[in-house]
């Protein structure tokens, strides 16, 4: 989504802040085209898209939905193996309370949390920072959380070969707290598991460890 062959666009309220040049770079003709889609959304809705608070708007929504979808082009895959490292390490090793943001496919609203990833090393292990870049690279994307937690499990079992992979995501949905039901405080909570998570002693090993607090 995010091209950055072409040329540089930058938001005039937005790129000097404290001293460091924020610099987006994105397609320009991409840009074009949904900045024309989304003017016409807000005429449609009963704005004015000229009035002075509106102007950029229809620019500034497009860049944010492609950065907010920019998932499609990661491969996750990829992400993995460029910091995979032979060792000899065979315990649980486990990244939690990292951020999810992310999108419902149904009515194209956030939902947001955290994911607690687990996995134990067959031979090899990867950079911890790979992780949640795997999380993003599969959440910037229209989304279930059902699917998403699927997605992450799969990729990391299938690359890294591990004895085993644990997922939980805890999420709030803004398509059920903003509208239909409005349950504001409502958290759903998705798992998968492969190899030696689907035993039940080690899962609980994993779900008591996510759940303890640093002192």
């Amino acid at each position: 989504m995010i091209d950055k062959d072409h040329i540089t666009n930058r938001d005039d309220d937005d790129d000097d802040i404290d001293g460091y040049t924020k610099i987006d770079r994105y397609n320009p003709k991409l840009i074009e085209n949904l900045s024309a889609n989304y003017h016409n959304v807000l005429t449609q809705i009963g704005e004015d898209p000229q009035r002075e608070g509106l102007l950029k708007t229809p620019e500034r929504i497009a860049k944010a939905m492609l950065y907010l979808t920019h998932g499609y082009d990661l491969d996750a895959q990829n992400i993995l193996n460029s910091a995979m490292f032979k060792e000899e390490y065979s315990q649980m090793v486990i990244v939690k309370d990292i951020e999810v943001y992310s999108m419902c496919e149904h009515h194209m609203l956030p939902f947001f949390g955290k994911a607690h990833i687990a996995y134990i090393p067959n031979g090899y292990v990867v950079g911890l920072s790979k992780i949640p870049r795997v999380v993003d690279a599969f959440a910037r994307r229209l989304q279930v959380q059902e699917r998403l937690t699927n997605q992450i499990r799969d990729c990391i079992q299938e690359t890294l070969n591990p004895i085993g992979v644990g997922v939980v995501i805890e999420c709030r949905h803004l398509c059920m707290s903003m509208r239909g039901v409005q349950k504001q405080n409502s958290v759903t909570t998705t798992s998968a598991f492969t190899g030696e998570f689907l035993k039940e002693k080690t899962r609980t090993e994993f779900l008591n460890l996510i759940s303890s607090k640093l002192s």
